[in-house]
C-alpha cells in the first residue's frame, strides 16, 4: 500500500508519500517522498490554488499512490482563515480525484495519537517519531512535510487495525 498524505496550508502545503508492503517478512514502512508546495503571498488566491493542483497532481502521477490521506478541518476561532484551509482542502480532494484517487481524513488527534501515541503532542513529538518511525536520518526537510508523512502514517495504521479487525470476524 502506497499512501500520499497531504497537510493543507495557505501558505505550505506539505506532501508525503510512504508505503507499506504486507506481505514482508517483516512489514515496515518505507519512506517513499517528502516536501512541501511553497505558495507566494503575493498571488492572488486562484493562482494558489492552481500551483496547489498543478503541483499536487504532477505529484500523485509521479509517485503512484493507492490511496490519499488528508488532515481533517480543525475549528478555528478566525473564520477566514477557516474558509481559506478549505479552499485548499477541496483543491487537494479534487486532485486526488482527478487522478481517481480514493481520500481518507482523519483529525489532528487521530493522526498524533497514531504516530506518537499522544493525540495532544507537539509538532516536535510528531516530526521525531516519524523520523524514528521511517528510518530516516534526519527530520524532514519542513514540519509541513513531517505532518504529512505522519498522516499517511496514520492511514496505514488504521488500515492495519481494520483488516486485523475483519480477520478476527
Amino acid at each position: 500500500m502506497r499512501v500520499f498524505g497531504i497537510d493543507c496550508g495557505t501558505e505550505f502545503t506539505g506532501y508525503g508519500v510512504v508505503e507499506m508492503d504486507p506481505s514482508a517478512r517483516t512489514p515496515k514502512l518505507t519512506h517513499c517522498a517528502a516536501g512541501t508546495i511553497r505558495l507566494n503571498k503575493k498571488e492572488k488566491t486562484p493562482q494558489r490554488l492552481a500551483q496547489v493542483y498543478a503541483e499536487l497532481t504532477a505529484l500523485m502521477a509521479l509517485h503512484a499512490p493507492d490511496c490519499v490521506a488528508i488532515e481533517e478541518v480543525f475549528f478555528s476561532a478566525n473564520a477566514k482563515s477557516a474558509l481559506k484551509l478549505g479552499q485548499v482542502r477541496g483543491v487537494a480532494m479534487l486532485a486526488a480525484a482527478t487522478c481517481n484517487l480514493p481520500v481518507s481524513e482523519y483529525s489532528p488527534l487521530t493522526i498524533k495519537s497514531s504516530v506518537t501515541g499522544y493525540g495532544l503532542a507537539a509538532k516536535q513529538q510528531v516530526q521525531f517519531m516519524v523520523t524514528r518511525l521511517l528510518a530516516l536520518d534526519g527530520p524532514p526537510e519542513s514540519p509541513d512535510a513531517a505532518d504529512a508523512l505522519a498522516i499517511a502514517i496514520c492511514h496505514i495504521h488504521t488500515a492495519q487495525t481494520l483488516q486485523l479487525q475483519g480477520a478476527g470476524r
